[in-house]
């Protein structure tokens, strides 16, 4: 249970109370975000960043402007910042808030913060120009949105620069022996470990890396700042791919130290990248609606809270608080008081597995019983029940899949997350959760279908069988660039996804799949953009 920060006033706190004694609103979805413009500049065009965030605030009736296509960082094309900054300022008379990525209005895009080679002073004067934007335009609220550069441990990522791929690793064992360091003591071999490592690494490359690193600490330093003098209404950053232990983790650490006098209802830096987009826009939601979402999450058996995700530097319940606070949301004790209720599936262990581990299959595992039965009262209470389905990375957990289809539970809950990291699906699933509370019953089902598609049946199940069977459509191309292939996978791949969903999802009464479509718009196959639609009558 997460606690209302200090920093809270009096009349906030009393402003909580006049909302929780007012009468449920009747009104309906469609006219909720009717008439009402929210700008969204998302951190890049990749689907859950942009269409998939987007699609979620328009089923409660709001037209989200994004700019065009083309000025959105890809993966060839790291963005545009300055025709983005041209863009912002042409819209923002007509908008009733705007949600921003500085790191898409600084450096083009996620991928373009990596690599870009842009002076301090190019930098720090479009950084500048959100107090200009706020001084032009007073009366816009601005939810900005950035990260704290990821520390993977991978070598071979085309996200980094290229010599990232020989010395990665070493690279990241390094600056986890410096950031242990400020925290505690290092024991002798560690300490012979960071000077080898500190030789071993070439000083042009890890000068290169570090100095990358300290632009971008010093914009989020200044994106703190800005919002101390009220640029902003709400700053939240986001520490991209990240360990218990490195770099990333100790710019957050530093980072958040500068920013403690704001308190969580303006500032937070937590966990996680691509979830930050919808999370804003949510906040932005709830004030402009001058709502508070109640929200109540439990935890399977076992570790549940404690659980420390691959990817993540902190356990899940404290990620899960901080999501909370950024939504602007209030988490209360008891499910019968909730707007939302968050069921997190964690393994019983504490250990998070990749989907493509052996235990991933429709039989019950550890944990499987106990967390069923979770979602079962939750739903004959008549809570309103969204699922977190993290007791895997990077895709759906087949045996728990498997359950709810058996006990016809997979469309009576109102939301689902399972895609990526933890906290991508935690962070998602809470915008998602606290937006549903005022859709209707089809648009439920929609983001449901949208869910399942892509956490599910493609990333834990399609896309390895896909994988498998790329030597069989000709031509020249491969799982990280399809090239040749591209229409062939389009196609087996719709096949397999049809296949699938045939077989395993329990579609509510009086309707079918009417039609499945799929796209890889990074020309790979770890990304996909499914549409998936029913066809007949809804039963609710």
């Amino acid at each position: 249970m997460g606690k209302i920060p200090f920093q809270k006033t009096c009349a906030f706190c009393l402003l909580l109370l006049l909302y929780a004694m007012l009468p449920a609103s009747a009104e309906s979805t469609e006219h909720i975000g009717e008439g009402r413009t929210l700008l969204y500049i998302p951190l890049d065009n990749r689907p859950i960043n942009a269409k998939q965030s987007i699609e979620v605030v328009e089923k409660l009736g709001y037209n989200v402007a994004v700019p065009p296509a083309e000025l959105l960082g890809s993966r060839e094309d790291h963005g545009h910042p300055d025709k983005l900054w041209e863009w912002l300022r042409e819209n923002a008379p007509r908008a009733r808030a705007a949600v921003l990525s500085s790191d898409a209005l600084i450096y083009g895009s996620l991928v373009g913060s990596r690599t870009h080679n842009l002076d301090e002073a190019a930098i720090l004067e479009r950084t500048e120009r959100f107090a200009k934007l706020h001084t032009d335009f007073p009366r816009l609220p601005l939810y900005v949105f950035g990260t704290v550069m990821r520390t993977p441990r991978a070598q071979g990522s085309s996200e980094e620069p290229d010599y990232y791929r020989e010395y990665g690793e070493r690279i990241f064992c390094y600056t986890a022996l410096k950031d242990k360091a400020e925290t505690e003591d290092l024991s002798r071999r560690e300490k012979q470990d960071l000077l080898r490592l500190e030789q071993e690494i070439p000083a042009e490359h890890l000068a290169d890396w570090m100095t990358r690193r300290e632009k971008n600490f010093e914009v989020n330093r200044h994106m703190i700042e800005l919002t101390r003098h009220n640029t902003f209404s709400y700053c939240l950053l986001g520490c991209d791919d990240s360990s218990r232990y490195s770099q990333t983790h100790l710019e957050r650490r530093h980072l958040a130290a500068h920013g403690s006098d704001l308190g969580a209802t303006r500032f937070l830096v937590t966990s996680g990248a691509d979830e930050l987009g919808l999370m804003m826009l949510c906040r932005a939601v709830q004030d402009d609606r001058m709502d508070i979402p109640f929200l109540f999450v439990q935890y399977n058996v076992g570790k549940g809270p404690k659980t420390v995700s691959p990817y993540v530097n902190e356990e899940i319940g404290h990620a899960v608080d901080d999501a909370i606070h950024a939504i602007g949301g209030l988490q209360v004790r008891e499910p019968s008081h909730a707007d939302f209720v968050m069921l997190v599936n964690t393994s019983p262990d504490g250990k998070t597995r990749e989907n493509s581990d052996p235990t991933n299959i429709p039989r019950p595992h550890d944990g499987t019983t106990a967390f069923l039965k979770m979602v079962k009262d939750a739903l004959q209470k008549g809570y309103p029940v969204g699922i977190a389905d993290i007791y895997y990375n990077n895709g759906g957990d087949n045996a728990l899949m498997e359950q709810l289809r058996r006990e016809d539970l997979q469309f009576r809950i109102r939301a689902y997350g399972g895609w990526n990291t933890a906290t991508n699906t935690t962070g998602f699933l809470l915008g998602t959760g606290a937006l549903a509370h005022w859709m209707n019953w089809d648009a439920v089902q929609a983001l449901l279908l949208r869910r399942y598609f892509d956490d599910w049946i493609y990333q834990s199940n399609v896309r390895a069988a896909l994988a498998n069977r790329l030597y069989e459509i000709p031509g020249e191309g491969g799982y990280g660039g399809l090239d040749q292939k591209y229409a062939g996978t389009v196609t087996l791949g719709t096949s397999l996804l049809y296949d699938f969903a045939q077989k395993n999802l329990r579609l509510p009464p009086h309707q079918s799949i009417a039609s499945i479509s799929i796209s890889f718009p990074w020309n790979r196959m770890f990304e996909s953009d499914i549409t998936a639609t029913l066809a007949g009558t809804s039963s609710k």
